[in-house]
């Protein structure tokens, strides 16, 4: 694919291109700490036929150069894939880099696609997705060794964990295999039977399909993910339940309008009421009742979260 070039923001090695630089290093443009000139770069030479691709932390994608996006990129409609690193708290790197706000940015603007990977499979073939997809592209892109959830590729269309009539759960990003721990559970010692949808792309939405679940449960949804409760998906499901008046109770479990802090994604994800006990505590809100889980509940549950030694926080 020669109309490919790659840009980025002197985070070369932090976001792992080095290896295209290398192999093509007459498509790489490394643009210095400078983004807003490189959003508007990509603008141009999207205009001339070519496929640039930004790879660059998601702060930098994101708030920054905002309005360069949504410019020169967005208000033309133009072919360019901006790639997010370390989205929400999967850095510790504090404020200053963990985008907890980038979904809800990129769906402000009209025209932009927005994928979330959740799992190795969807990271791995979510670049074809957004090649094949007209018009700007975001992708909020994990990072470092992960959970394997899914054996099928990413496809616009949300994914059917599990089929229930009491509560459904809708997650998106690392908040999934979190909340895959829940249900296992909630199945198994609370006799909740859970409809769980997973999301990837959250603009445009699968609404016929998020629709159809809502309104299958009898008691309402809890929506879990690694953003603020303003803008995500928490706020896209909300706004589908308003429009379609589905009269369905919502209960999120997201970063609820405070900023993060520097600390291990696990500390953070407890901290801030997305780890997979208090998505058990957002299914029982939902149905009007207590649960009670502990950690060691959990730990026996099938599936755990896949970590190495490799330390996939580091900036």
């Amino acid at each position: 694919k020669p109309q490919i070039l790659v840009l980025t923001a002197d985070l070369t090695a932090s976001c792992e291109v080095d290896f295209f630089r290398q192999t093509y290093p007459d498509r790489f443009i490394s643009m210095g700490m400078a983004e807003q000139n490189m959003m508007s770069w990509a603008g141009g030479l999207a205009r001339e036929g070519l496929e640039p691709w930004i790879h660059s932390f998601a702060v930098f994608t994101c708030r920054r150069p905002f309005d360069q996006v949504a410019m020169s990129i967005g208000y033309p409609n133009l072919k360019v894939r901006i790639v997010g690193f370390l989205p929400g708290i999967t850095t510790p790197g504090g404020v200053t880099h963990q985008a907890i706000d980038d979904v809800g940015l990129m769906r402000l603007i009209p025209n932009m696609t927005v994928l979330v990977t959740g799992d190795a499979t969807e990271v791995e073939t979510v670049l074809d997705i957004a090649h094949n997809t007209p018009g700007p592209v975001y992708i909020s892109m994990l990072r470092g060794e992960m959970p394997r959830l899914f054996d099928t590729p990413m496809n616009n269309q949300v994914r059917v964990l599990s089929t229930g009539q009491d509560v459904a759960i809708i997650s998106m990003g690392i908040s999934t295999a979190e909340a895959n721990l829940a249900r296992y559970w909630l199945q198994k010692s609370a006799n909740c039977s859970i409809q769980h949808i997973h999301v990837n792309c959250i603009k445009p939405l699968d609404e016929d399909s998020i629709i159809k679940a809502i309104s299958h449960v009898k008691y309402g949804v809890a929506v879990v993910e690694n953003h603020s409760v303003i803008g995500g998906l928490s706020s896209a499901i909300a706004e589908l339940i308003s429009r379609y008046n589905l009269g369905k109770r919502l209960v999120s479990r997201c970063i609820m309008d405070v900023y993060a802090h520097g600390a291990s994604r696990a500390y953070l994800m407890k901290e801030m009421g997305i780890d997979a006990i208090s998505i058990v505590h957002a299914v029982g809100e939902v149905l009007g009742k207590q649960l009670i889980v502990k950690e060691q509940d959990l730990a026996a549950m099938p599936i755990q979260d896949v970590q190495g030694s490799t330390n996939v926080e580091a900036l």
